[in-house]
């Protein structure tokens, strides 16, 4: 059987891997073995933190969408059980926008669930 040396495809691996830990600090950005484990830990942080920041996304938005309600003489809490009683399904992202670039639409919006 012919001796198969795969110097195209090892070389185009390496150089794939080598582009993806481009920018890492030390040796984990030319070294294969050490680039080989940064690439494979940066992708599973990557996974992770698409996740965790939705969750620190929501709680910005509650954070500022309580500041704003409360410059109006209202907590977050009684703003988000008065629109559920009045059944306005406003998400908190749109909220604080609104309260954000939109003071006066947020004040009215205010005064209309009180």
């Amino acid at each position: 059987m012919p001796r198969v040396k795969r110097g195209t495809n090892h070389v185009k691996k390496r150089k794939a891997l080598l582009k993806k830990t481009k920018g890492f600090s030390n040796r984990r950005k030319n070294v294969l073995r050490l680039a080989k484990e940064a690439a494979t830990k940066s992708g599973a942080y990557a996974y992770r933190d698409r996740r965790t920041k939705k969750r620190v996304m929501r709680r910005l938005w509650q954070t500022q969408l309580n500041n704003a309600a409360r410059l109006h003489g209202m907590k977050y809490s009684e703003l988000i059980n008065a629109m559920k009683k009045k059944k306005i399904e406003l998400d908190r992202k749109v909220l604080s926008e609104i309260a954000k670039k939109y003071p006066a639409v947020f004040k009215k919006f205010i005064e209309s669930i009180k």
